[in-house]
């Protein structure tokens, strides 16, 4: 997928649409609307119901869709993906009737042995956690480098894992170049922790730019990239019912009072020790706009099982809050390591929230 553009944390990939597909491009999948013929020397690769890929191997000509099935996988007649979701967290949290329980990486942990083995006996989805960022994107105007995205998503769909998107238009990890934008006719893409904590626009270059419609325009654009993609907006401290919380619900209701444009919101849920309390009634007030709401980004200092388990509780007990991402496998690797927040010790042993975790689904 050398063309992968990801915009926010809102899980969009758009892949680049051409007559021949190139390696590692798209090739089918339910809703998929692009070509269906490789490039030379490649064969269309059934991963799941939602993704087939363009991988090396087969003729020298342009290859048409060619379904190769693996044994773990059910027949691609479902309308849902169907690879195992196994029986560690993930599979436990799909047996209750939710979406994914996923991790964040980037190509050093992927590489990292045990850690890449853990993600793939835990977790059923992939966020990445740098690599899509747009300093790492276009570093300098119109000079993309897709190399980390890459290596994410082959990684992934190797493994038959999802893909969340994370994340472009975003105040911070922004190139030089960005942030000497003054042109209104510039700016285009999806975003990304744009509330301030009483609930009101934050300033950064997209704000003061364009105003509140660099959101709109953002969607707008990332829908015509993948008009099949469900697109989020994202944000932290959205773990009570606060004034941010309540901004964010005002936010989506006002952006789609003429039509759905937001398809759902994260909560990011970097929570402080016994900051679980707050997950219920942020959750019943982020659905009451009718969306998708998903956790993704969870890491609580501490680690204790009684507010890991709580949010796990919230998020059974909301129908709407579909999926939660692990901000990472294990403490050491964490943003936060000296909180020691995640699920894995430094040894990727489970700790005691893990195990109540899996005790609870």
């Amino acid at each position: 997928m050398s063309k992968l553009l990801t915009f926010v944390t809102v899980a969009i990939i758009a892949a680049q649409q051409a007559a021949a597909v190139p390696v590692w491009g798209q090739c089918d999948g339910i809703n998929y609307g692009g070509s269906k013929v490789c490039d030379a020397g490649t064969t269309c690769v059934y991963i799941n119901d939602w993704y087939s890929q363009c991988q090396p191997g087969g003729s020298n000509n342009p290859t048409t869709t060619t379904r190769v099935v693996p044994t773990t996988t059910s027949s691609s007649s479902q309308t849902t993906p169907t690879s195992n979701p196994g029986t560690g967290l993930h599979g436990k949290f799909v047996a209750r009737g939710k979406k994914f329980w996923g991790t964040c990486a980037d190509s050093a942990l992927l590489n990292n042995a045990a850690n890449a083995a853990v993600i793939r006996a835990e977790f059923g989805q992939l966020t990445p956690e740098n690599s899509m960022k747009w300093d790492s994107i276009e570093p300098s105007r119109g000079s993309f480098s897709f190399s980390g995205a890459d290596t994410l998503v082959n990684w992934a769909v190797s493994n038959g894992k999802l893909i969340r998107g994370h994340t472009l238009v975003w105040h911070s990890q922004l190139p030089n170049w960005v942030e000497q934008i003054n042109d209104r006719n510039t700016l285009w893409d999806v975003v990304n922790e744009i509330l301030n904590e009483d609930g009101s626009l934050r300033s950064s270059v997209f704000s003061r730019v364009l105003g509140e419609s660099f959101v709109t325009i953002a969607f707008n654009a990332a829908r015509a990239a993948d008009s099949t993609a469900k697109l989020f907006i994202n944000d932290y401290n959205l773990d009570s019912n606060n004034a941010k919380t309540q901004g964010m619900v005002s936010l989506v209701r006002r952006i789609n009072a003429s039509g759905r444009i937001i398809d759902g919101i994260g909560t990011q849920m970097h929570l402080s020790a016994n900051g679980a309390g707050g997950a219920q009634a942020a959750l019943t007030a982020l659905a009451s706009t009718g969306l998708p709401v998903e956790i993704t980004e969870l890491d609580i200092a501490g680690a204790s099982s009684n507010d890991y388990v709580t949010v796990l509780r919230a998020c059974l007990n909301t129908a709407a809050c579909e999926a939660i991402t692990s901000w990472g496998v294990r403490d050491t690797d964490s943003w936060r390591a000296n909180t020691n927040p995640l699920l894995f010790d430094s040894n990727y042993r489970p700790k005691a929230a893990y195990n109540a975790l899996i005790a609870a689904l």
